[in-house]
């Protein structure tokens, strides 16, 4: 199994980059095509303890920052890293690809090079995210912020196929994100969007879940539009990183509570920050493509990487694009 690294894409990038791509290929035992500038690259690998794995160099000119438009620089920057990545997934040469760049550049790219799974108009970003047991999985997390209510449908069917090739669940919930239960509640998307939902007999739809019912494990895949599901993430993001500081300030607040710290912080460690942390879960998957595409936070580090690879070799290991591409197109029959 070969997975692409944009190595040039990130804050961290490439040293950081670099250092997870080789950690990620001897720990999941696949290769990794390093994408980037060669000399820099090269340099790295000398400097790993992993630099004896499977991996392969190849160059790309260009890069495509944060800060640029995605659409106008993947068309500009034909040599960038992304693109250069992805294609190597277009053409073949590798069955996944890893990426902490441009969330926008990634998405465009692997629109462009890859392709759009026949009977999707728009891909979206699946993000997991914890609860006391399995995750559960938002469809869009971002990649559409305006949405029709067709694509809610769209985003159900490609988060149930998901959700059960990778986590084994078969028929998985899915819910409505929406401001209450109520078949009639919300917006006009969210109404129309519902009733779509509910004629489509290929899903388990549920009707509409609040936020908090997501995490009580209501269903396994809430959809929602891009924007709502972007916000939705970085809530939650933000709510379990301040939760993680005031019990850390607790904790520091007295001798008594540092003595009782010091027994629970292992397990706070190793249960609820690895829970929380978005390194655990290395990435978000982008749906709808014709290969499989895991993108990282651009703020990830190496241990983010090695797991963003771990994410993308499973989902390859299932076959979880070819089962899209199968299941979504039976489903427009």
């Amino acid at each position: 199994m070969t997975i692409a690294v944009d190595c040039m894409g990130g804050d961290y990038a490439p040293d950081e980059i670099v250092k997870g791509a080789l950690w990620g290929a001897a720990e999941h035992r696949v290769k990794v095509l390093l994408i980037g500038q060669p000399s820099r690259i090269e340099s790295l690998v000398a400097e790993s303890p992993y630099r004896h794995v499977d991996y392969e160099v190849v160059e790309a000119t260009e890069v495509i920052d944060m800060g640029e438009t995605p659409a106008s620089s993947i068309r500009k920057k034909k040599d960038a890293s992304i693109n250069v990545a992805t294609r190597c997934v277009g053409e073949g040469r590798a069955q996944g690809v890893v990426a902490a760049g441009n969330t926008g550049a990634a998405m465009a790219s692997a629109i462009f090079n890859m392709g759009r799974v026949k009977g999707i108009d728009r891909p979206a970003i699946a993000v997991h995210l914890p609860t006391v047991s399995r995750p559960f999985l938002v469809v869009d997390a971002g990649a559409n912020a305006d949405c029709l209510p067709e694509m809610l449908l769209q985003f159900a069917r490609m988060g149930s196929i998901f959700y059960s090739a990778i986590h084994g669940v078969d028929n998985p919930r899915v819910g409505l994100l929406n401001i209450g239960e109520e078949p009639g509640k919300g917006n006009t998307f969210s109404v129309s969007g519902y009733k779509l939902l509910e004629e489509y007999d290929e899903i388990n739809f549920v009707g509409n879940v609040e936020a908090r019912h997501m995490y009580e494990q209501h269903a396994e895949v809430a959809v929602c539009d891009g924007f709502t599901g972007n916000i939705f993430l970085k809530t939650s993001e933000a709510v379990a990183l301040l939760m993680l500081r005031m019990m850390k300030d607790a904790v520091n607040s007295g001798i008594r509570a540092r003595a009782g710290g010091l027994l629970v912080k292992s397990a706070l460690k190793s249960t609820i920050v690895k829970k929380v942390v978005d390194e655990e879960t290395g990435g978000a998957i982008l749906l709808g493509v014709k290969g499989l595409c895991v993108i990282a936070h651009g703020n990830s580090k190496a241990y983010a990487i090695l797991n963003a690879l771990g994410l993308a070799k499973q989902a390859i290991e299932q076959n979880v694009v070819e089962q899209m591409e199968t299941k979504v197109l039976e489903g427009c029959m």
